[in-house]
């Protein structure tokens, strides 16, 4: 611990502390919390001994890491933030097993918000200040408000974020930033019989569908999608209402707005997609290339991203 800074007014009695880590004044650390390299712990912090923290984490002043928790590398943690690892305290009930919270790499959280135990905070998310999380947050999503609930995606520096107004777009197809992603305006017509929108399988929508099934009746503040596909096209429609749909190639993000039932967005293999800020009236429409299989989805957004890697 050569490299190290521990202030002579706290009690550091970890003895797993890594190279260049700084510790202020008023710091409890117990025996048995791990403690990673270059991390900042900021004064009047107590972190409790099933702790383990990762590399180049930030921790500022007024947080108490309790028993159950995991931090991950460059994980930003800000002043009064608080932590829960029992749902159900009582004051003298003691219990063997502590349920654990995890926050993934890169991930903030805000001043004064509160986490509560058993949940996982997705990798370079943003958890608000005051927010408070009851369920888990997806990777990369923006969360505020009490219950939180998403209301964006952030930027990395990996990542290119950019909305799009759906009324830009001509008929036939627009390409994006996002790998293999295309915008679909589709053929209308209108006339005091009503409207009509077409399209044509392997011409608009470019590839033969095997299945279909539609989203609707989603609560605004759920979030659909969060996976991506092996091998499985799909083509995504807004029939009635607005959603706005989230596409991530690994490299780039884009986000579109879908709200008009002659828009279609097409989602490619190995495209991470979300669907949220549906409208009460939303229904979307999706074509699929493939029957149903559980195994052609990558649900876990670190696994899709090592994938992207591979065949780059």
């Amino acid at each position: 611990m050569t490299n190290n800074f521990i202030h002579d007014l706290s009690d550091v009695q970890a003895v797993v502390i890594g190279e260049g880590t700084r510790i202020w004044q008023y710091v409890i650390i117990l025996p048995d919390a791990k403690i990673g390299s270059d991390c900042n712990i900021c004064s009047h912090c107590f972190i409790e001994n099933d702790v383990e923290i990762g590399d180049r984490v930030t921790i500022k002043s007024g947080v108490q890491l309790w028993d159950g928790l995991r931090v991950e590398d460059d994980v930003f943690i800000g002043p009064n933030a608080s932590f829960a690892n029992d749902r159900f305290p009582r004051s003298k009930a003691h219990k063997d097993e502590l349920m654990q919270t995890v926050i993934k790499s890169g991930a903030s959280i805000g001043s004064g918000a509160t986490i509560l135990p058993g949940i996982c905070i997705g990798q370079g998310a943003m958890v608000g200040a005051g927010a408070v999380v009851t369920e888990s947050v997806p990777p990369n999503s923006i969360v505020v408000g009490n219950p939180a609930k998403i209301v964006g995606y952030v930027n990395t520096s990996r990542i290119k974020s950019q909305a799009h107004s759906p009324a830009k777009y001509a008929i036939g197809e627009q390409k994006t930033n996002v790998a293999g992603v295309t915008l679909h305006r589709m053929q209308k017509a209108i006339d005091i019989r009503g409207s009509l929108s077409v399209g044509e399988f392997e011409r608009q929508i470019p590839f033969t569908v095997q299945r279909y099934f539609l989203v609707y009746d989603v609560p605004s503040k759920e979030t659909r999608g969060e996976h991506a596909h092996l091998k499985c096209k799909q083509f995504l429609i807004c029939v009635k209402g607005k959603c706005s749909v989230v596409a991530d190639d690994g490299t780039n993000r884009e986000e579109f707005v879908l709200d008009s039932p002659d828009l279609g967005i097409y989602l490619p293999p190995m495209t991470w997609g979300i669907q949220y800020k549906y409208s009460p009236d939303a229904v979307l429409l999706v074509f699929a290339s493939d029957y149903y299989d559980s195994k052609d989805y990558i649900r876990d957004y670190s696994v899709f991203l090592n994938l992207t890697e591979v065949n780059k």
